[in-house]
């Protein structure tokens, strides 16, 4: 699949606002729950939310299209993202080499973290060489 032309820009001219750029979210509903519970979630004047709750019936092709628009998107600087769900699109994570928004990985609840299957971990240690 071929991506959106901001991946490949590495965010040139990008204008994000640090004083009201949001957080987005894409995981299950315990952990998109607690975001917002803390204030994180986020509906514009176009309706356009900055989460997505995934769970059993959310098809891969919700999550490819969120990760898009998310990346798309000049109000959003980080986008989180349950570390099972990243592992279900983890191509696009990988062909992925923007700066603004940051892709974070974070474990759930019933999915603990695991730093070697982490992209930005992976690049770290591809760019300075470095194992485990």
């Amino acid at each position: 699949p071929q991506l959106p032309n901001r991946m490949a820009s590495r965010n040139k001219g990008l204008k994000i606002n640090r004083d009201n750029a949001l957080v987005a979210i894409i995981a299950d509903e315990d952990t998109v729950t607690g975001f917002m519970l803390a204030g994180a979630g986020h509906v514009d004047n176009k309706r356009r939310s900055n989460f997505l709750v995934v769970d059993s019936k959310t098809k891969t092709s919700q999550i490819e299209d969120a990760f898009k628009n998310f990346i798309k998107r000049e109000d959003i600087g980080i986008i989180l993202i349950s570390q099972y769900i990243a592992n279900m699109i983890r191509y696009l994570l990988d062909e992925y080499d923007g700066i603004v928004p940051t892709i974070l990985e974070v474990p759930s609840k019933d999915h603990p973290y695991d730093k070697d299957k982490d992209s930005i971990m992976t690049k770290v240690k591809r760019l300075t060489n470095t194992r485990g």
